[in-house]
């Protein structure tokens, strides 16, 4: 990555949401609507983005249906640009996914990005008939089918995954949504690069690597666009507020470890104790003097990051104590950080 003294295009700012509820006391209806007001309130403040995930079968209700919410959060904004970091493509039919992204592009004017990934959850992939094996090609026939179809191109289309009939899909957006993926190995990294219209980065680690893929394969590494989701927790006093919400991200992170986000399950250890997190870090804790000098040292030395995003709440946390922070963000770090930026 290399930096410039010159002003750079303002990044995005914006909020992660999985929708998962482990409290039992808590109905996912007062849930879901907490999180609706939460987020128009959000773009009043300056957020200008909201990025939602998705898994299956998860007993937490992790969003199984998030272009049913990115519909909803649609309707109660006027400008946030919405997304998906991500989608498990390989899990859907292509066409579906087509469809219903392009009905978020009409409904929202345009604000929706569809970003997906490959996945790696075994039973996710057993419960829908699909081969872990298989994600690879599935997930880049995929891109192609929904560009296909994005198109509204009459021509049939053989591959080894998909072989669909010489029929266009329709309504196509009238402005076509971004196509992200996401990706944390090597080769899948380069298939992003070729692939995709961006990339969505997790915690920072494959930046580099990203632009250094885009130069191979031939993709100007200045007009590269990433969307990046930070593990941190931003606050006035961070070492507090860890003491209190650290035991959601303990949840959060082994059962992400259990599945197999990081590796082989059985191969990657558990995190002991909210602390480990922080010793290994997972999570960055930063108050606002430090949340400001790490995001403008990233976005100056990395102006390819279109978008910072961070988790709203963590699986449990009260949507009352996430608002703490998503105000902080906003009126401690977001003004500073452009501010900055700008000079």
């Amino acid at each position: 990555m290399s930096g410039s003294d010159a002003p750079i295009e303002e990044p995005t700012f914006g909020l992660w949401y999985d929708f998962r509820n482990p409290d039992p006391d808590r109905p996912f209806s007062r849930f879901y609507a907490e999180v609706l007001d939460q987020i128009a309130w959000a773009e009043s403040l300056g957020l200008g983005s909201v990025w939602l995930t998705e898994h299956h079968f998860c007993d937490d209700g992790y969003s199984p249906s998030p272009f049913v919410l990115a519909a909803a959060i649609g309707q109660r904004t006027t400008s946030m640009r919405i997304g998906t970091n991500l989608i498990v493509s390989p899990l859907h039919d292509p066409i579906r996914l087509a469809e219903d992204a392009a009905t978020l592009s009409l409904l929202t004017g345009g604000r929706f990005d569809l970003g997906v990934g490959q996945g790696y959850w075994e039973r996710e992939f057993a419960a829908f008939g699909k081969k872990v094996v298989n994600r690879p090609s599935l997930l880049e026939e995929g891109v192609a089918v929904i560009r296909r179809a994005w198109s509204g191109s009459r021509e049939p289309f053989e591959g080894r995954r998909y072989s669909l009939p010489a029929l266009p899909v329709t309504p196509v957006p009238e402005r076509p949504p971004r196509l992200l993926v996401g990706a944390m190995a090597d080769v899948a990294i380069e298939r992003a690069a070729r692939i995709a219209d961006g990339f969505l980065s997790t915690q920072n680690a494959h930046q580099a690597s990203y632009l250094a893929a885009c130069e191979r394969v031939g993709r100007p590494v200045a007009d590269a666009r990433i969307y990046a989701g930070q593990w941190a927790v931003i606050a006035e006093d961070p070492e507090r507020t860890w003491a209190r919400i650290g035991g959601h991200a303990l949840y959060q992170l082994n059962e992400y470890i259990s599945w197999g986000a990081f590796g082989p399950p059985d191969e990657v250890p558990r995190f002991p104790d909210a602390q480990s997190i922080v010793d290994a870090g997972a999570f960055q804790l930063w108050d606002g003097a430090t949340a400001v000098a790490e995001l403008t040292a990233l976005l100056r030395g990395c102006p390819q990051i279109r978008d910072v995003h961070f988790w709203a709440q963590l699986p449990g946390e009260s949507v009352e104590s996430g608002s703490e922070r998503v105000e902080y963000l906003a009126t401690q770090v977001m003004p500073q950080v452009r501010a900055a930026l700008r000079n």
